[in-house]
């Protein structure tokens, strides 16, 4: 049996893994979906101050609350940068750091991270939409969500992310280096995380495709899980 944490990515919270968690819970492992300060089903805390080291803390905490060890750490897009920080802290208790299409995490601030036409679309949006300090949520059909219960299910549930948490850097002492990291990239939508899937497979990190959009969890829970298991071994 493995533990297994699955971090969220922007605007989303633990729920989205609900399709994910009976899957890996029926193969034996234990599961724990947290949802990040400020957002979703915690958007009743969200406040300006809220920023990447608040979201690491939420995970450093929840690990050590619950005596957790080798703990496969899984971050979705922004999550990318969460579990960075959080295996730089904890190095000794994480088995493995698993990347699902998001930033693996080099200190830079997320919106560094983006492509310059994406991170545009950010800072535009904040400042139109956000108030200066949130982040709306993106259309999920550029995110490669097609199917009418899929976006039905999810829109509602999205809520506004807090800026800070993109534009702070991310402290590190380098101990995360002690963790091994996998890459699983989204293939079919505009391949945001593509440079960080080649990065990885350049410094020799195991990698694995997903032939589904951005929200594979949501879009492709089974093909997810079994990439998910096979990590594990």
């Amino acid at each position: 049996m493995s533990t297994i944490v699955l971090v969220p990515g922007a605007w989303h919270g633990g729920w989205c893994w609900q399709r994910v968690v009976p899957r890996l819970e029926e193969a034996g492992h234990r599961v724990y979906t947290p949802t990040l300060s400020g957002v979703s089903d915690r958007a009743h805390i969200i406040n300006p101050y809220i920023g990447l080291e608040t979201h690491v803390d939420d995970i450093v905490k929840m690990i050590e609350a619950y005596d957790l060890a080798e703990v496969t750490l899984v971050g979705h897009s922004y999550g990318g940068q969460v579990i960075t920080g959080v295996a730089d802290r904890l190095p000794a208790q994480i088995a493995r750091r698993v990347y699902l299409d998001g930033f693996i995490g080099d200190g830079r601030p997320a919106i560094d991270l983006l492509p310059a036409t994406v991170a545009h679309h950010y800072r535009e949006s904040v400042k139109q939409s956000g108030f200066g300090w949130l982040i709306p949520p993106r259309p999920l059909e550029k995110l490669g969500v097609t199917s009418s219960d899929d976006l039905n299910w999810l829109v509602p549930k999205l809520t506004p992310h807090p800026w800070k948490t993109y534009t702070d850097p991310l402290f590190l002492t380098g101990a995360h280096r002690e963790v091994p990291g996998v890459f699983v990239e989204c293939v079919e939508w505009m391949r945001v995380f593509q440079a960080f899937a080649q990065q990885c497979a350049a410094e020799g990190w195991e990698t694995h495709e997903l032939k589904t959009g951005h929200e594979a969890m949501v879009t492709a829970p089974q093909e997810l899980v079994s990439v998910l298991l096979k990590i594990i071994g």
